[in-house]
């Protein structure tokens, strides 16, 4: 089945816990700490790969999470990072963060990547804590949880040229006939209800990938028929073949279908109406040459060349095929479509705020905050040891002084993250 949206949901793993030990041994039962610290947990990556065609796989797997950190251990043996999750999408496959619409990354090529849920922080243990002043440390941290957040993908097939035209004008036709697509055919509007890709051999050493584009009727842009869901998919092309009826069912004018699908084209995106063209008409084997070369003389009249063919019958097809080819081959030449970015792996980063803030909710003052937010959620805050870290930090992060500056009354509640203290005015 041909899915081109998904929603998932991605998790980074959490870091591992760093803990308390000392080591102690017959010769050495006072020895120091040597609680080791902990991994850091694993990242989703998503890799576009030209294993998969289609983002069926995700309908079935809405969350994606990568492997947790593990702890650390006894004798300053450091915790596993957690297993990354690579996650593989079809190439053309764009991402982005569902809540905020922003395109985190095109993934046009095999192999790009992207980081879109970052592991957690593993913990420290307390050999790591120690100072001049604090020999024998009773201070581990927690892991952080890893990053969490929804995705939208968007499938958009990558092709060298897009067949376009109304229905049943015979583009699933041409693209069975020129590249041995099994595509549907019949004689009915919407037949193909999934875009059909193909690729063309020109020459026997050239070839080009091409897409037919189902459902474009007028309206298609704004969601009437199937076209709005289909013409992203012509949006990476580089060349139109335009496919016009010269004998269809019902009377129709095909100058003003023409006009049609091109309105349809610049209303979804501007630059896709400036793409280069080979206006085509088919079915000259059912129509009256009358009616052919009316069409072809409104046509020339425009200054467009009208190249007519039967695909029923095979006559121009081939011709078509080279003729699409050459303008594909100067659209290249000229750069008429920009070539995608070289990705490979990026990082998507949540950028949080670097400061802190505080205010009063009643009789609570609530510190805001990534960074003093995190020292607060990892400290394991059971020893007094821990507790005189935390104010240590605190005082030198500002964030004390500013407490003074609202008001910290002695014994008053003061709010981080999740966490409720009682700090000292």
């Amino acid at each position: 089945m041909f899915i081109d949206e998904a929603t998932v949901r991605v998790r980074g793993g959490r870091g591992g816990n760093g803990v308390i030990h000392f080591m102690s041994s017959p010769h050495n039962p006072r020895g120091g700490p040597d609680g080791g610290n902990a991994g850091d947990g694993g990242s989703v990556v998503l890799e576009a790969s030209r294993s998969i065609s289609t983002l069926y796989q995700f309908s079935n797997r809405p969350l994606f999470t990568a492997g947790n950190g593990v702890d650390g251990a006894r004798n300053n043996r450091q915790g596993a990072t957690g297993d990354d999750l690579v996650v593989h999408v079809p190439v053309g496959t764009i991402v982005r963060d569902s809540t905020s619409g922003e395109t985190l990354a095109d993934l046009s090529r095999a192999g790009d990547q992207i980081v879109v849920a970052r592991g957690g922080e593993g913990g420290r243990g307390n050999s790591s804590f120690v100072t001049s002043t604090r020999q024998a440390p009773r201070i581990c941290e927690r892991g952080l949880p890893g990053d969490s957040r929804t995705l939208r993908l968007e499938l958009r097939l990558l092709a060298d040229i897009g067949i376009i035209g109304f229905p049943n004008a015979g583009k699933s036709s041409l693209i069975s006939s020129i590249s041995g697509k099994r595509a549907k055919v019949a004689d009915y509007p919407f037949t193909t209800i999934e875009p059909n890709l193909g690729v063309v051999d020109v020459d026997g050493i050239h070839q080009f990938v091409a897409v037919d584009v189902p459902g474009l009727v007028e309206g298609a842009h704004e969601g009437r028929g199937l076209g709005d869901r289909f013409l992203r998919h012509v949006e990476r092309t580089s060349v139109f073949i335009h496919m016009i009826d010269l004998a269809p069912m019902d009377p129709r004018d095909p100058v003003a279908e023409y006009d049609a699908i091109n309105h349809e084209l610049a209303s979804f995106n501007p630059h896709l109406a400036a793409r280069p063209q080979v206006v085509v008409g088919n079915k000259i084997d059912a129509a009256l040459d009358e009616t052919v070369e009316d069409a072809r003389k409104r046509f020339e009249a425009r200054g467009i060349e009208l190249v007519t063919i039967s695909v029923a019958t095979g006559k121009g097809v081939r011709d078509l095929v080279h003729r699409a080819y050459r303008l594909l081959e100067a659209a290249r030449a000229t750069g008429a479509q920009d070539a995608p970015v070289e990705i490979r792996r990026k990082v998507y980063r949540f950028e949080g705020e670097t400061g802190f803030s505080v205010t009063r909710e009643g009789d609570v003052l609530v510190v805001h905050g990534r960074s003093v937010e995190n020292l607060v959620k990892k400290l394991v805050l059971d020893s007094e040891d821990a507790q005189q870290y935390l104010g240590d930090r605190l005082t030198k992060m500002g964030v004390l002084r500013e407490l003074k500056r609202q008001g910290l009354r002695e014994g008053e509640i003061v709010r981080i993250g999740e966490t409720e203290l009682e700090l000292e005015g």
